[in-house]
C-alpha cells in the first residue's frame, strides 16, 4: 500500500500546486488568519460560494496549511502563513510564479524534451523564457518578486559564510532586485557593490537599495552578461544564474568574469550541487527538469562546476554547503 500511496500522491502533485495557487489568488491565508474563523465568513470575505470555499479550506487543511478546530472552522498553520504576502518570509510570489500557466505548459512536453534535448518552452511559445518575460511586464514583475522571495533564506546566511571583509568591492552578476547583495553589504560596511542585470531584472532594485539605505554604496548596471561583465570589483557573485544556461553558455558568463577578475579576486557561485548519486532531495531534481523544459539549463555536480569553471580559466578552490540555506552551496573559484 505504501508504494501505491506514493504513486497516487505524486500523480496528485499538480492538483496540490493548483490548490496553493487558488489559495493565494483568493487571499485565503489573509482572510482566515491565525484565529479560528468559520468557512462561511471566509467565503463572504473572498466573494466566493460557501460550499466550494469550505471544500478548498478542507483541502488546504489536508495539505498542512490550515487547521480545522471544529467543523467548518479553520485557522492558518505556520506553513500556511507563508502564503500571506504580509509575512516577512512570504512565498506568495514564488507560488504564483511556479504555478503560472506559462511555466506549467512547458512541463506538459517534458517527454519531448527528454527525447530531443530541446527546450519545450521555446517550442510552445515561439520564443525563449526570458524574452517572453520581457514581453509581459506583469509576469516579469512577478518573476522578479518570486526570485527575491526565493533568495531571502540565502541572503540571511551568505554574508557570514564567506570572508567578505577581506575585500572592498563585489558585483552581483544577474543580481535582480538586489536582495542578496543588499544583505552582504549590510553585514560588511567596508564593501561597495554593483548589481548587474537586464533593465527588466533591475526594475525593483532601486527600491531595495533605498529600503536598506545603500544608494551611496551600491550602483546598478543594466547589461548582458553574455556580452560583458563590468570591471572594477574584487568579487563576482552569482546566485542561481548558471543553472539557467547550458554548459557552453555558463562558460561564457564565467569567462567574462574571469576577464575582469583582478589578482586575488574570486568568483562566488551559489547553487545546488548535485551528489554523484541521487540522494533524497526531491526539489533539486525537479528543478533540474524545470531547467530542461523551460530554459535549457541544468543543475550540476561538483565535477560539472569544475569543468565549466576550468573551461573559463578558473579553478574551483572550495565547495561548501550553506547548511541553513539548503540545498544551496557556495562554490569559490580563483
Amino acid at each position: 500500500m505504501a508504494d501505491r500511496d506514493l504513486i497516487v500522491r505524486l500523480a496528485f502533485g499538480s492538483m496540490a500546486a493548483q490548490t496553493l495557487r487558488a489559495a493565494v489568488r483568493l487571499k485565503v491565508p489573509e482572510l482566515v488568519g491565525d484565529k479560528p474563523r468559520p468557512a462561511a465568513e471566509v467565503a463572504v470575505a473572498a466573494g466566493a460560494e460557501v460550499q466550494p470555499m469550505t471544500r478548498l479550506l478542507r483541502a488546504l487543511t489536508g495539505l498542512g496549511l490550515l487547521r480545522e478546530h471544529a467543523p467548518d472552522t479553520f485557522s492558518v498553520t505556520p506553513a500556511g502563513s507563508l502564503l500571506d504576502p504580509a509575512h516577512p518570509e512570504s512565498l506568495t510570489s514564488f507560488v504564483r510564479m511556479f504555478t503560472e500557466p506559462a511555466i506549467i505548459r512547458a512541463w506538459e512536453h517534458l517527454d519531448g524534451s527528454v527525447r530531443t534535448g530541446d527546450i519545450a518552452f521555446d517550442t510552445v511559445f515561439g520564443t525563449d523564457f526570458f524574452s517572453h518575460l520581457s514581453q509581459h511586464p506583469e509576469l516579469s514583475a512577478e518573476f522578479n518578486a518570486a526570485m527575491s522571495q526565493a533568495v531571502a533564506e540565502t541572503a540571511a546566511v551568505l554574508p557570514y559564510a564567506f570572508d567578505f571583509g577581506r575585500y572592498t568591492s563585489v558585483t552581483d552578476v544577474g543580481g535582480g532586485d538586489g536582495t542578496l547583495l543588499a544583505a552582504v553589504l549590510a553585514a560588511h560596511p567596508g564593501l561597495t557593490g554593483v548589481v548587474l542585470d537586464t533593465t527588466d531584472g533591475l526594475a525593483q532594485a532601486p527600491r531595495t537599495l533605498e529600503r536598506h539605505g545603500l544608494q551611496q554604496r551600491c550602483s546598478l548596471v543594466a547589461g548582458d552578461f553574455f556580452r560583458a561583465v563590468p570591471a572594477g570589483s574584487q568579487l563576482y557573485l552569482m546566485k542561481s544564474i548558471l543553472h539557467d544556461w547550458s554548459d557552453d553558455q555558463a562558460v561564457t558568463i564565467l569567462r567574462h568574469c574571469r576577464e575582469v577578475l583582478p589578482p586575488g579576486g574570486r568568483v562566488l557561485i551559489v547553487e545546488p550541487v548535485l551528489p554523484e548519486t541521487v540522494e533524497d532531495d526531491e526539489a533539486t531534481y525537479l528543478s533540474d527538469l524545470n531547467m530542461l523544459v523551460n530554459v535549457g539549463g541544468r543543475e550540476r555536480t561538483r565535477a560539472d562546476f569544475e569543468d565549466v569553471c576550468g573551461r573559463a580559466g578558473l579553478t574551483v578552490t572550495s565547495v561548501t554547503p550553506l547548511a541553513d540555506a539548503a540545498p544551496f552551496w557556495l562554490i569559490e573559484a580563483a
